[in-house]
């Protein structure tokens, strides 16, 4: 079974910058897709991002496309989501989830929340001056 720990969460003013760390932990985590999700108060989970198992493919969701960068360092197997010119609407708790699913493309048909199996406790992100 899996384990994954977020870190680099905190406050920021809008325009800055933050780097989200998942670092994983049990078998084989380089056979799964990671996907970053976050959650605003009040509101559902969404999807941010996901990469494949490889780290070849990614998938941002709109709002976030050409702002946020997630890579994947396989040796360490940690995945790292960059999120620049943040906005006061980047507030939520963000999480990253591990799906057993092995592809060398991701879409938005497989990174929804739905899709994945193990999940970390989340980080606080909150962007505000």
């Amino acid at each position: 079974q899996l384990q994954l720990v977020e870190s680099g969460g905190g406050l920021v003013q809008p325009g800055g910058s933050l780097r989200l760390s998942c670092t994983i932990s049990g078998p084989t985590p380089e056979d799964y897709q990671i996907g970053w999700f976050r959650q605003a108060p009040g509101k559902g989970r969404e999807a941010v991002s996901c990469i494949t198992a490889g780290g070849g493919s990614t998938y941002y969701v709109a709002s976030v496309k050409d702002r946020f960068i997630v890579s994947r360092d396989t040796a360490r197997n940690i995945v790292h989501l960059q999120m620049d010119s943040l906005k006061p609407e980047d507030t939520a708790v963000y999480y990253c989830a591990a799906a057993a699913y092995n592809s060398g493309v991701v879409t938005e048909y497989v990174c929804y929340e739905g899709f994945f199996d193990y999940w970390g406790q989340g980080t606080q992100v909150t962007v505000s001056s």
